[in-house]
């Protein structure tokens, strides 16, 4: 007599592999996830879909779904791009011009100081810093005395060339590569309206108000840190002896840098890049006091219109998306790079 073969149990959450999920895991992990996305879309979806809304639309709703709750105009944009075309096309320009700019120099700049801390040591004297801290100061204080600027960096420098040696010898203690990466990065713990008045004060005195140049500085300065940090992780993660054996084939260390080290860093550029363009391109307060009518910002001129005709969705939909547009465009063609560089630093030994 035959015995009987028992069936196979129909297992709902069995697994294919020890790091597999089971399909009822996976399941739950994309009703989650769709769910997170609707949560995030929407404000987008909210935007997109008021543009096109006439204001009797937005006061009398909440409408979402066009051609069923309401019918699309156009007048939001006809009235952002023709009757405003001139508010709004120069803030748009000065915005792409000083982002784009003031982030290529910021990467450029940093780059460079994040190799140059990583790969060559330094090691600064106390007396040497105390001593430039303090003709810094000087040339400040006598700046505001009435003597030309001119006159006041040139005694500066006459005066730290004569004395630097003298000053390192007194105080011999000196500080290392690890401590000049944590000053950079220091500059960002303070808040910039600790310092926009000094900075206010500057350009004005330099006759840069209000121009692109004043912003292109300042954004610079101010993401340069993020830069030096970011970057310096990245460096950490080559392997070194990739750039000794070029050094022993004869390559100078800007070949090295050139060549070897900047294309093997192209993930983290450009999730660094386009970091740094984000706070560019949203910046405000730095904007707001540097700038007045040339050179306003994008951010400026949004508060400058909901300040003058009051919140006017309809209105202001359209300048937030065509703010946001080119910075999404921008990470969607990044984004096989941004997903490796994201991972600055996450991997260690």
């Amino acid at each position: 007599m035959q015995q009987a073969v028992p069936l196979p149990r129909l297992r709902v959450a069995r697994r294919t592999s020890p790091y597999a999920p089971t399909w009822l895991g996976a399941l739950l992990s994309y009703l989650v996830l769709a769910f997170w996305a609707v949560v995030v879309l929407f404000p987008i979806f909210w935007i997109f879909v008021t543009s096109f809304k006439l204001p009797i639309h937005v006061n009398d709703g909440p409408f979402y779904l066009p051609f069923i709750d309401f019918s699309p105009s156009g007048d939001a944009w006809r009235y952002i791009f023709v009757d405003l075309r001139n508010d709004t096309l120069r803030p748009y320009l000065n915005t792409v011009i000083v982002a784009l700019s003031s982030s290529v120099l910021a990467l450029a700049l940093g780059t460079s100081a994040a190799y140059g801390i990583l790969r060559f040591p330094y090691r600064p004297r106390l007396g040497v810093i105390l001593l430039f801290v303090a003709l810094a100061v000087l040339t400040v204080v006598a700046g505001g005395l009435g003597v030309p600027w001119q006159a006041g960096v040139a005694s500066a420098v006459v005066l730290f060339l004569l004395l630097r040696k003298e000053a390192g010898g007194r105080v011999s203690r000196s500080f290392g590569n690890d401590d000049i990466a944590f000053w950079i990065i220091s500059q960002r713990i303070l808040p910039p309206v600790a310092v926009v008045i000094p900075i206010y004060v500057m350009f004005q005195r330099l006759h840069l108000l209000d121009t692109h140049l004043a912003l292109i500085i300042t954004y610079t300065a101010v993401n340069l840190p993020i830069v030096v940090w970011l970057m310096r992780d990245y460096f950490r993660q080559i392997s070194i002896e990739l750039e000794e054996s070029a050094a022993i084939d004869g390559a100078s260390p800007f070949r090295i840098f050139l060549s070897i080290v900047l294309p093997l860093s192209t993930p983290g550029l450009a999730a660094t890049f386009l970091l740094v363009l984000v706070f560019s391109w949203n910046e405000y307060l730095l904007a707001l006091f540097l700038t007045s009518a040339n050179a306003q910002t994008l951010p400026l001129s949004i508060a400058a219109q909901n300040a003058t005709r009051g919140p006017q969705w309809w209105y202001m939909s359209v300048l937030i998306l065509i703010m946001i547009t080119p910075v999404i465009a921008m990470a969607i063609a990044l984004e096989r790079y941004i997903a490796r560089g994201l991972l600055v630093g996450a991997i260690k030994g």
